[in-house]
């Protein structure tokens, strides 16, 4: 697999950030077909940093409804992998300079 296929975009919560100030963890949406080792290599890569440890869960698809005029509208949204992404100490990544 490709390096640039491997990370899709970064997470950015409330929970996200928290855990990026206090552990130096961040946050990956990622493709369900990346395994750690990839999504090691394509941190390193991209960010400039040393990746200390790669933790991954696939969060499942979830049944959403709405209603609207003409009725109840319901459908799924898809599932994806999520990558948590630690970095050696002193080093940070910058998610926010291309905003």
């Amino acid at each position: 697999m490709k390096l640039s296929e491997v990370l899709i975009k970064p997470i950015l919560t409330e929970k996200a950030n928290a855990q990026q100030d206090k552990l130096r963890r961040y946050a990956f949406k990622v493709s369900k077909k990346a395994n750690k080792l990839e999504i090691k290599k394509a941190v390193e890569n991209f960010y400039g940093v040393t990746v200390t440890g790669v933790n991954t869960s696939v969060v499942p698809a979830k049944a959403k409804s709405r209603f609207t005029k003409s009725g109840v509208i319901s459908g799924r949204k898809p599932s994806y992998k999520k990558a948590f992404v630690t970095v050696a100490e002193g080093e940070a990544i910058d998610l926010y300079s291309n905003i």
